[in-house]
Protein backbone atom coordinates (compact mmCIF):
# COMPACT_ATOMS: atom_id res chain seq x y z
CA UNK A 1 0.00 0.00 0.00
CA UNK A 2 0.89 3.17 -0.96
CA UNK A 3 -0.17 5.87 2.09
CA UNK A 4 0.03 9.81 1.06
CA UNK A 5 -0.07 12.61 3.97
CA UNK A 6 -1.17 15.62 2.78
CA UNK A 7 -2.92 18.68 5.83
CA UNK A 8 -6.03 20.10 3.87
CA UNK A 9 -7.95 20.63 0.89
CA UNK A 10 -10.47 23.09 -0.31
CA UNK A 11 -13.05 23.74 -3.09
CA UNK A 12 -10.21 26.12 -5.02
CA UNK A 13 -7.52 23.36 -4.01
CA UNK A 14 -4.15 24.19 -4.72
CA UNK A 15 -1.55 22.44 -6.76
CA UNK A 16 -0.40 20.08 -4.16
CA UNK A 17 -3.96 18.35 -3.64
CA UNK A 18 -4.52 18.40 -7.70
CA UNK A 19 -1.04 16.84 -7.65
CA UNK A 20 -2.51 13.94 -5.43
CA UNK A 21 -5.51 13.58 -7.45
CA UNK A 22 -3.73 13.02 -10.69
CA UNK A 23 -1.17 10.76 -8.73
CA UNK A 24 -4.15 8.84 -7.48
CA UNK A 25 -5.11 8.18 -11.32
CA UNK A 26 -1.67 6.83 -12.31
CA UNK A 27 -1.73 4.40 -9.17
CA UNK A 28 -4.91 3.29 -10.55
CA UNK A 29 -3.93 2.80 -13.74
CA UNK A 30 -0.75 0.78 -12.65
CA UNK A 31 -2.52 -1.38 -9.96
CA UNK A 32 -0.97 -0.26 -7.15
CA UNK A 33 -3.43 0.15 -3.99
CA UNK A 34 -3.17 3.84 -2.23
CA UNK A 35 -4.66 5.63 0.66
CA UNK A 36 -4.80 9.76 0.60
CA UNK A 37 -4.39 10.59 3.93
CA UNK A 38 -6.00 14.56 5.35
CA UNK A 39 -4.77 15.65 8.77
CA UNK A 40 -6.63 18.69 8.77
CA UNK A 41 -10.38 19.53 10.59
CA UNK A 42 -13.44 20.15 8.21
CA UNK A 43 -16.04 21.78 10.30
CA UNK A 44 -17.65 23.77 7.31
CA UNK A 45 -17.60 21.26 4.51
CA UNK A 46 -17.99 17.09 4.23
CA UNK A 47 -14.41 15.85 2.88
CA UNK A 48 -15.66 13.30 0.16
CA UNK A 49 -17.54 16.11 -1.72
CA UNK A 50 -14.37 18.19 -1.71
CA UNK A 51 -11.83 15.34 -2.35
CA UNK A 52 -14.78 13.43 -4.97
CA UNK A 53 -14.80 16.97 -7.13
CA UNK A 54 -11.31 16.79 -8.17
CA UNK A 55 -10.77 13.00 -8.76
CA UNK A 56 -10.08 11.00 -5.78
CA UNK A 57 -12.09 8.17 -4.88
CA UNK A 58 -14.34 7.63 -1.85
CA UNK A 59 -12.19 4.41 -0.59
CA UNK A 60 -8.68 6.02 -1.29
CA UNK A 61 -9.71 8.66 1.84
CA UNK A 62 -8.48 8.33 5.40
CA UNK A 63 -9.66 11.14 7.65
CA UNK A 64 -7.15 11.47 10.78
CA UNK A 65 -10.54 12.23 12.85
CA UNK A 66 -12.57 8.99 11.61
CA UNK A 67 -9.53 6.95 11.43
CA UNK A 68 -9.86 6.09 14.82
CA UNK A 69 -14.38 5.09 14.61
CA UNK A 70 -16.03 3.28 12.29
CA UNK A 71 -17.12 5.79 9.86
CA UNK A 72 -15.19 6.45 6.59
CA UNK A 73 -15.35 9.17 4.77
CA UNK A 74 -18.75 9.21 3.05
CA UNK A 75 -21.07 11.69 1.35
CA UNK A 76 -23.85 13.17 3.82
CA UNK A 77 -26.98 11.01 3.76
CA UNK A 78 -28.51 12.13 7.18
CA UNK A 79 -31.86 13.88 6.34
CA UNK A 80 -33.75 16.70 7.85
CA UNK A 81 -36.43 13.79 8.93
CA UNK A 82 -33.67 11.92 10.70
CA UNK A 83 -33.19 14.83 12.90
CA UNK A 84 -36.37 15.45 13.41
CA UNK A 85 -37.19 12.51 14.93
CA UNK A 86 -34.98 12.91 17.48
CA UNK A 87 -36.88 15.77 18.82
CA UNK A 88 -40.71 13.71 17.98
CA UNK A 89 -42.54 14.73 20.41
CA UNK A 90 -41.48 18.25 21.19
CA UNK A 91 -43.12 22.15 20.05
CA UNK A 92 -41.53 23.34 17.18
CA UNK A 93 -41.60 25.87 13.82
CA UNK A 94 -39.15 24.95 11.05
CA UNK A 95 -38.34 27.34 8.54
CA UNK A 96 -35.55 27.24 5.50
CA UNK A 97 -34.11 30.16 3.35
CA UNK A 98 -31.65 28.19 1.40
CA UNK A 99 -28.72 26.39 2.70
CA UNK A 100 -29.48 27.22 6.00
CA UNK A 101 -32.81 26.17 8.29
CA UNK A 102 -34.16 26.73 11.74
CA UNK A 103 -35.89 24.84 14.19
CA UNK A 104 -37.48 26.94 16.54
CA UNK A 105 -38.89 25.30 20.04
CA UNK A 106 -41.90 26.94 21.00
CA UNK A 107 -42.32 28.31 24.52
CA UNK A 108 -38.18 28.40 25.06
CA UNK A 109 -35.33 30.73 23.81
CA UNK A 110 -33.48 27.52 22.02
CA UNK A 111 -33.44 26.93 18.47
CA UNK A 112 -31.61 24.89 15.97
CA UNK A 113 -29.93 26.50 13.39
CA UNK A 114 -29.12 23.93 10.62
CA UNK A 115 -26.58 23.44 7.56
CA UNK A 116 -27.62 21.57 4.35
CA UNK A 117 -24.86 20.37 1.37
CA UNK A 118 -26.92 22.33 -0.88
CA UNK A 119 -30.19 24.24 -1.95
CA UNK A 120 -31.59 21.09 -3.75
CA UNK A 121 -31.68 18.80 -0.77
CA UNK A 122 -32.70 18.16 3.03
CA UNK A 123 -28.94 16.46 3.85
CA UNK A 124 -28.09 17.99 6.61
CA UNK A 125 -23.93 18.55 7.63
CA UNK A 126 -24.45 19.89 10.85
CA UNK A 127 -26.51 21.76 13.36
CA UNK A 128 -25.71 24.11 15.42
CA UNK A 129 -27.45 24.47 19.15
CA UNK A 130 -28.51 27.58 20.41
CA UNK A 131 -29.65 27.90 24.29
CA UNK A 132 -30.57 31.63 25.30
CA UNK A 133 -28.42 33.17 22.70
CA UNK A 134 -25.27 30.86 23.38
CA UNK A 135 -24.36 28.30 20.78
CA UNK A 136 -23.69 25.27 23.42
CA UNK A 137 -23.17 22.63 20.51
CA UNK A 138 -22.41 21.32 16.98
CA UNK A 139 -23.04 18.46 15.49
CA UNK A 140 -21.99 16.78 12.24
CA UNK A 141 -22.94 14.17 10.27
CA UNK A 142 -21.98 12.14 7.09
CA UNK A 143 -24.98 8.74 7.35
CA UNK A 144 -24.96 9.71 11.27
CA UNK A 145 -23.57 12.01 13.88
CA UNK A 146 -19.80 11.76 13.38
CA UNK A 147 -18.56 14.23 16.12
CA UNK A 148 -20.01 16.87 17.99
CA UNK A 149 -18.28 20.39 19.59
CA UNK A 150 -19.56 21.42 23.18
CA UNK A 151 -19.32 25.43 23.36
CA UNK A 152 -19.06 27.70 26.46
CA UNK A 153 -18.95 31.38 26.20
CA UNK A 154 -15.64 33.18 26.91
CA UNK A 155 -14.85 37.10 26.45
CA UNK A 156 -17.80 37.40 24.45
CA UNK A 157 -17.43 34.84 21.99
CA UNK A 158 -18.36 31.19 21.85
CA UNK A 159 -15.61 28.71 23.26
CA UNK A 160 -15.26 25.31 22.27
CA UNK A 161 -13.60 23.66 24.85
CA UNK A 162 -14.49 19.69 23.78
CA UNK A 163 -14.65 17.10 21.05
CA UNK A 164 -16.22 13.76 20.93
CA UNK A 165 -16.31 11.55 18.64
CA UNK A 166 -18.76 8.90 17.43
CA UNK A 167 -18.92 5.49 16.27
CA UNK A 168 -21.96 4.28 14.03
CA UNK A 169 -23.89 2.58 16.92
CA UNK A 170 -23.44 6.11 18.71
CA UNK A 171 -21.34 4.89 21.19
CA UNK A 172 -18.39 7.25 22.07
CA UNK A 173 -14.88 5.92 20.26
CA UNK A 174 -12.72 9.11 21.66
CA UNK A 175 -12.98 12.56 22.71
CA UNK A 176 -10.86 15.50 22.00
CA UNK A 177 -10.01 17.97 25.11
CA UNK A 178 -9.45 21.95 23.84
CA UNK A 179 -8.14 24.80 25.92
CA UNK A 180 -6.82 27.65 23.42
CA UNK A 181 -3.87 26.17 21.91
CA UNK A 182 -3.38 22.92 23.73
CA UNK A 183 -5.41 19.85 23.04
CA UNK A 184 -5.86 16.59 24.23
CA UNK A 185 -7.10 13.30 23.16
CA UNK A 186 -8.78 10.96 25.54
CA UNK A 187 -9.01 7.06 24.50
CA UNK A 188 -10.03 4.26 26.74
CA UNK A 189 -6.72 3.09 26.90
CA UNK A 190 -4.51 5.92 25.85
CA UNK A 191 -4.20 9.80 26.54
CA UNK A 192 -2.57 11.69 23.93
CA UNK A 193 -1.22 15.66 24.28
CA UNK A 194 -1.09 16.85 20.76
CA UNK A 195 -2.34 16.45 17.17
CA UNK A 196 1.39 15.72 16.19
CA UNK A 197 0.62 12.28 19.17
CA UNK A 198 -2.18 11.46 17.36
CA UNK A 199 -1.12 11.66 14.05
CA UNK A 200 1.59 9.35 15.14
CA UNK A 201 -1.04 7.51 16.60
CA UNK A 202 -2.40 7.37 13.89
CA UNK A 203 0.38 6.10 11.65
CA UNK A 204 1.53 3.52 14.35
CA UNK A 205 -2.16 1.75 14.11
CA UNK A 206 -1.50 1.63 9.97
CA UNK A 207 1.35 -1.39 10.89
CA UNK A 208 3.20 -0.59 8.03
CA UNK A 209 5.97 -3.10 6.81
CA UNK A 210 8.46 -3.17 4.40
CA UNK A 211 6.01 -3.95 1.23
CA UNK A 212 4.24 -0.25 2.26
CA UNK A 213 5.36 3.07 0.85
CA UNK A 214 4.63 6.46 2.71
CA UNK A 215 4.60 9.57 0.73
CA UNK A 216 4.33 12.70 2.64
CA UNK A 217 3.33 15.64 0.75
CA UNK A 218 2.85 18.62 3.35
CA UNK A 219 5.11 17.50 6.54
CA UNK A 220 4.03 20.59 8.59
CA UNK A 221 2.85 19.72 12.45
CA UNK A 222 2.87 16.14 11.19
CA UNK A 223 6.24 15.26 9.64
CA UNK A 224 8.11 14.29 12.44
CA UNK A 225 5.36 11.99 14.14
CA UNK A 226 5.02 10.04 10.53
CA UNK A 227 8.46 9.51 10.62
CA UNK A 228 8.95 8.02 14.48
CA UNK A 229 5.82 5.72 13.53
CA UNK A 230 7.00 4.58 10.28
CA UNK A 231 8.90 1.59 11.10
CA UNK A 232 9.97 -0.70 8.19
CA UNK A 233 8.02 1.75 5.13
CA UNK A 234 9.59 3.34 2.80
CA UNK A 235 9.59 7.33 2.98
CA UNK A 236 9.80 9.77 0.10
CA UNK A 237 8.72 13.32 0.11
CA UNK A 238 7.35 15.29 -2.78
CA UNK A 239 9.01 18.76 -3.42
CA UNK A 240 5.99 20.59 -4.45
CA UNK A 241 7.32 24.10 -4.54
CA UNK A 242 10.94 26.05 -4.77
CA UNK A 243 12.80 23.90 -2.20
CA UNK A 244 15.56 27.21 -1.04
CA UNK A 245 15.61 31.00 -0.82
CA UNK A 246 17.56 31.89 -3.67
CA UNK A 247 18.32 35.55 -1.94
CA UNK A 248 19.53 34.11 1.71
CA UNK A 249 22.06 31.44 -0.22
CA UNK A 250 25.54 32.24 -1.04
CA UNK A 251 28.28 29.32 -1.45
CA UNK A 252 28.85 28.89 2.59
CA UNK A 253 25.45 28.60 3.09
CA UNK A 254 21.69 27.68 2.08
CA UNK A 255 18.39 28.74 3.63
CA UNK A 256 15.85 25.54 2.18
CA UNK A 257 12.45 26.60 2.11
CA UNK A 258 10.85 26.10 5.78
CA UNK A 259 8.22 23.76 4.63
CA UNK A 260 11.37 20.93 3.56
CA UNK A 261 13.59 22.22 5.88
CA UNK A 262 12.68 19.47 8.57
CA UNK A 263 12.41 16.66 5.73
CA UNK A 264 15.56 17.38 4.16
CA UNK A 265 17.31 17.78 8.04
CA UNK A 266 16.25 13.79 8.22
CA UNK A 267 17.87 12.67 4.97
CA UNK A 268 19.39 9.70 6.53
CA UNK A 269 15.79 8.46 7.26
CA UNK A 270 14.13 9.20 3.46
CA UNK A 271 14.37 6.93 1.02
CA UNK A 272 13.48 9.00 -1.91
CA UNK A 273 12.65 12.44 -2.59
CA UNK A 274 10.52 13.18 -5.83
CA UNK A 275 11.12 16.39 -7.72
CA UNK A 276 8.59 17.33 -10.81
CA UNK A 277 11.33 18.63 -12.69
CA UNK A 278 14.73 18.17 -14.26
CA UNK A 279 15.88 21.13 -13.27
CA UNK A 280 14.74 21.26 -10.13
CA UNK A 281 15.91 17.52 -9.34
CA UNK A 282 19.41 18.07 -10.49
CA UNK A 283 19.88 21.61 -8.52
CA UNK A 284 18.37 19.96 -5.31
CA UNK A 285 21.10 16.95 -5.74
CA UNK A 286 24.28 19.48 -6.34
CA UNK A 287 22.88 21.27 -3.39
CA UNK A 288 22.49 18.53 -0.82
CA UNK A 289 26.17 17.56 -2.31
CA UNK A 290 27.35 20.94 -1.42
CA UNK A 291 25.89 22.48 1.63
CA UNK A 292 25.10 18.74 3.06
CA UNK A 293 27.63 16.25 1.72
CA UNK A 294 25.17 13.98 0.54
CA UNK A 295 23.94 12.18 -1.74
CA UNK A 296 20.14 11.16 -1.39
CA UNK A 297 18.03 9.04 -3.86
CA UNK A 298 16.22 11.90 -5.90
CA UNK A 299 14.01 11.21 -8.71
CA UNK A 300 12.32 12.99 -11.41
CA UNK A 301 8.38 11.92 -11.46
CA UNK A 302 6.19 14.68 -13.44
CA UNK A 303 3.12 15.91 -10.69
CA UNK A 304 0.78 15.49 -13.46
CA UNK A 305 -0.37 13.13 -16.51
CA UNK A 306 -2.24 13.60 -19.61
CA UNK A 307 -4.26 10.96 -20.52
CA UNK A 308 -4.44 11.76 -24.18
CA UNK A 309 -3.38 15.05 -26.12
CA UNK A 310 -6.52 16.97 -26.98
CA UNK A 311 -7.16 18.51 -30.48
CA UNK A 312 -9.44 21.31 -31.07
CA UNK A 313 -12.56 19.86 -33.37
CA UNK A 314 -12.70 22.74 -35.84
CA UNK A 315 -10.67 25.79 -35.95
CA UNK A 316 -9.62 27.66 -31.91
CA UNK A 317 -11.15 30.87 -31.75
CA UNK A 318 -8.82 33.86 -33.00
CA UNK A 319 -7.33 35.96 -30.69
CA UNK A 320 -8.61 33.96 -27.36
CA UNK A 321 -6.53 33.71 -24.74
CA UNK A 322 -7.26 31.61 -21.53
CA UNK A 323 -5.21 31.40 -18.01
CA UNK A 324 -6.49 28.78 -14.99
CA UNK A 325 -5.23 28.78 -11.38
CA UNK A 326 -6.18 29.44 -8.03
CA UNK A 327 -7.40 33.13 -8.02
CA UNK A 328 -4.54 34.33 -5.29
CA UNK A 329 -2.32 37.02 -4.82
CA UNK A 330 0.83 35.53 -5.74
CA UNK A 331 -0.83 34.21 -8.91
CA UNK A 332 -0.67 37.61 -10.48
CA UNK A 333 -4.05 36.95 -12.49
CA UNK A 334 -4.00 41.13 -12.42
CA UNK A 335 -0.88 41.53 -13.86
CA UNK A 336 -2.48 39.64 -17.04
CA UNK A 337 -5.76 41.59 -17.18
CA UNK A 338 -3.78 44.64 -17.24
CA UNK A 339 -1.43 43.23 -20.15
CA UNK A 340 -4.56 42.18 -22.33
CA UNK A 341 -6.62 45.15 -21.65
CA UNK A 342 -3.45 47.26 -22.87
CA UNK A 343 -3.11 44.37 -26.13
CA UNK A 344 -6.90 45.36 -26.86
CA UNK A 345 -5.68 48.49 -27.98
CA UNK A 346 -4.32 46.85 -30.69
CA UNK A 347 -6.23 43.49 -31.24
CA UNK A 348 -10.05 44.61 -30.81
CA UNK A 349 -11.44 41.00 -31.16
CA UNK A 350 -8.97 39.58 -28.21
CA UNK A 351 -10.16 37.80 -25.17
CA UNK A 352 -8.92 36.63 -21.85
CA UNK A 353 -10.84 33.66 -20.45
CA UNK A 354 -9.68 33.21 -16.19
CA UNK A 355 -10.78 29.86 -14.56
CA UNK A 356 -10.88 29.06 -10.80
CA UNK A 357 -12.00 30.99 -7.82
CA UNK A 358 -10.25 32.27 -4.68
CA UNK A 359 -10.12 35.36 -2.49
CA UNK A 360 -8.84 37.70 -4.97
CA UNK A 361 -11.99 36.76 -7.23
CA UNK A 362 -13.82 40.07 -6.31
CA UNK A 363 -10.56 42.49 -6.55
CA UNK A 364 -10.52 41.38 -10.12
CA UNK A 365 -13.74 41.62 -11.08
CA UNK A 366 -13.87 45.33 -9.98
CA UNK A 367 -10.41 45.75 -11.87
CA UNK A 368 -11.98 44.30 -14.65
CA UNK A 369 -15.28 46.31 -14.72
CA UNK A 370 -12.82 49.66 -13.84
CA UNK A 371 -11.00 48.91 -17.29
CA UNK A 372 -14.29 48.97 -19.26
CA UNK A 373 -12.96 44.98 -20.04
CA UNK A 374 -16.06 43.15 -19.11
CA UNK A 375 -16.98 42.53 -22.63
CA UNK A 376 -13.69 40.19 -23.50
CA UNK A 377 -11.99 39.50 -20.54
CA UNK A 378 -14.37 37.09 -18.27
CA UNK A 379 -14.23 35.39 -14.66
CA UNK A 380 -15.58 31.58 -15.46
CA UNK A 381 -15.65 29.89 -12.13
CA UNK A 382 -14.48 26.85 -11.56
CA UNK A 383 -14.36 24.30 -14.73
CA UNK A 384 -13.41 20.58 -15.56
CA UNK A 385 -11.09 21.87 -18.34
CA UNK A 386 -9.91 18.74 -20.06
CA UNK A 387 -11.81 19.56 -23.10
CA UNK A 388 -11.56 23.77 -22.66
CA UNK A 389 -7.92 24.51 -23.57
CA UNK A 390 -8.06 23.06 -26.97
CA UNK A 391 -10.93 25.84 -27.81
CA UNK A 392 -8.47 28.64 -27.70
CA UNK A 393 -5.13 30.33 -29.07
CA UNK A 394 -2.50 30.90 -26.35
CA UNK A 395 -2.52 30.52 -22.82
CA UNK A 396 -0.58 33.19 -20.24
CA UNK A 397 0.48 32.87 -16.86
CA UNK A 398 1.55 35.63 -14.17
CA UNK A 399 3.20 33.41 -11.69
CA UNK A 400 5.92 34.06 -10.61
CA UNK A 401 7.13 30.56 -8.65
CA UNK A 402 6.04 27.21 -9.59
CA UNK A 403 6.98 24.01 -9.15
CA UNK A 404 5.85 22.43 -11.58
CA UNK A 405 2.53 24.06 -13.10
CA UNK A 406 -0.30 21.40 -13.68
CA UNK A 407 -2.64 23.76 -15.78
CA UNK A 408 1.22 25.03 -17.85
CA UNK A 409 1.06 21.02 -18.88
CA UNK A 410 -2.82 20.53 -19.51
CA UNK A 411 -2.01 23.94 -21.86
CA UNK A 412 0.63 22.25 -23.82
CA UNK A 413 -1.31 19.23 -23.78
CA UNK A 414 -3.96 21.17 -25.82
CA UNK A 415 -1.01 22.27 -28.09
CA UNK A 416 -1.66 26.03 -26.45
CA UNK A 417 1.83 28.33 -26.56
CA UNK A 418 2.62 29.87 -23.69
CA UNK A 419 3.52 33.06 -22.26
CA UNK A 420 5.06 33.45 -18.50
CA UNK A 421 8.05 34.83 -16.82
CA UNK A 422 11.32 33.24 -16.79
CA UNK A 423 11.21 31.58 -13.51
CA UNK A 424 11.90 28.34 -12.03
CA UNK A 425 10.69 25.69 -12.65
CA UNK A 426 7.33 25.18 -14.82
CA UNK A 427 7.83 28.00 -17.48
CA UNK A 428 11.18 26.94 -17.75
CA UNK A 429 10.16 23.40 -18.39
CA UNK A 430 7.12 23.87 -20.79
CA UNK A 431 8.09 26.99 -22.46
CA UNK A 432 11.15 27.00 -25.34
CA UNK A 433 11.70 30.08 -26.38
CA UNK A 434 10.31 31.40 -29.51
CA UNK A 435 9.11 28.17 -30.75
CA UNK A 436 6.02 27.51 -28.37
CA UNK A 437 5.87 30.69 -26.43
CA UNK A 438 7.78 33.15 -24.27
CA UNK A 439 9.75 33.50 -21.34
CA UNK A 440 9.92 37.04 -19.78
CA UNK A 441 12.50 39.13 -18.01
CA UNK A 442 11.42 38.90 -14.35
CA UNK A 443 13.21 39.95 -11.00
CA UNK A 444 11.65 41.00 -7.65
CA UNK A 445 11.07 44.32 -7.80
CA UNK A 446 11.03 45.02 -11.61
CA UNK A 447 9.41 48.07 -12.49
CA UNK A 448 5.60 47.77 -13.47
CA UNK A 449 5.68 49.72 -16.48
CA UNK A 450 8.45 46.92 -18.06
CA UNK A 451 7.25 44.15 -16.99
CA UNK A 452 3.77 45.50 -18.30
CA UNK A 453 4.96 46.54 -21.62
CA UNK A 454 7.05 42.76 -22.00
CA UNK A 455 3.94 41.01 -21.40
CA UNK A 456 2.11 43.11 -23.87
CA UNK A 457 4.55 42.97 -27.00
CA UNK A 458 4.51 39.04 -26.38
CA UNK A 459 0.90 39.29 -26.57
CA UNK A 460 0.97 40.80 -29.85
CA UNK A 461 3.81 39.02 -31.58
CA UNK A 462 2.59 35.83 -30.93
CA UNK A 463 -1.51 36.85 -31.79
CA UNK A 464 -0.05 39.26 -34.96
CA UNK A 465 3.27 37.68 -36.36
CA UNK A 466 4.18 34.19 -35.28
CA UNK A 467 3.01 31.04 -36.79
CA UNK A 468 0.30 30.11 -34.22
CA UNK A 469 0.24 26.56 -36.11
CA UNK A 470 4.09 25.98 -35.53
CA UNK A 471 3.57 26.64 -31.94
CA UNK A 472 1.02 24.13 -31.62
CA UNK A 473 2.42 21.70 -32.88
CA UNK A 474 5.79 22.28 -30.64
CA UNK A 475 3.60 22.41 -27.63
CA UNK A 476 1.61 18.99 -28.55
CA UNK A 477 5.51 17.22 -29.33
CA UNK A 478 6.36 18.46 -25.77
CA UNK A 479 3.36 17.12 -24.20
CA UNK A 480 4.40 13.72 -25.38
CA UNK A 481 6.64 13.05 -22.67
CA UNK A 482 3.55 13.87 -19.93
CA UNK A 483 0.94 11.40 -21.33
CA UNK A 484 -0.06 8.94 -18.28
CA UNK A 485 2.17 6.26 -20.09
CA UNK A 486 5.25 7.47 -19.54
CA UNK A 487 4.55 9.04 -15.82
CA UNK A 488 3.23 5.58 -15.12
CA UNK A 489 6.17 3.83 -15.97
CA UNK A 490 8.47 6.11 -14.04
CA UNK A 491 6.04 5.46 -10.91
CA UNK A 492 6.41 1.54 -12.01
CA UNK A 493 10.18 2.10 -11.70
CA UNK A 494 10.23 3.60 -8.26
CA UNK A 495 8.26 1.48 -6.90
CA UNK A 496 10.45 -1.73 -7.59
CA UNK A 497 13.60 -0.07 -7.12
CA UNK A 498 13.26 1.50 -3.50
Amino acid sequence: MIYNFNLGIGWASSGVEYAQSYRAKVLRNIGQPAKFIFSDMFPKDNLVDMTRNIGFEDDEIIWLYTFFTDYNPEPVTYTLDDLKSTIAGQNYTYERDGKIGRILFEGQNDFYRIYFVNTDYDYVHRVEMVSRGCLVRKDYFTSGRVFSEYYAPLDGKAHMYHRRFFNRDGSLAYEEINDDDSVMYKFPDKLLCSKEDLIGYMVSKLNLTKDDVVIIDRTTGQGQAILENAKDAKVGIVIHADHFSEGATDDDYILWNNYYEYSFAMHDHIDFYITATDEQGKLLSEQFKKYNGVTPNVVTIPVGALPELKKPEGKRKPHSLITASRLATEKHVDWLIDAVAQAHKDIPDITLDIYGKGAVSKALEEQIKKLGADSYIRLMGQYDLTEVYKDYEAYLSGSTSEGFGLTLMEAIGSGLPIIGFDVRYGNKTFIDEGKNGYKLPYSVGMEKGRRLNNMVNAIKKMLLEDDLEAMHKHSYKKAEKYLASEVEAKWEKLIKTI
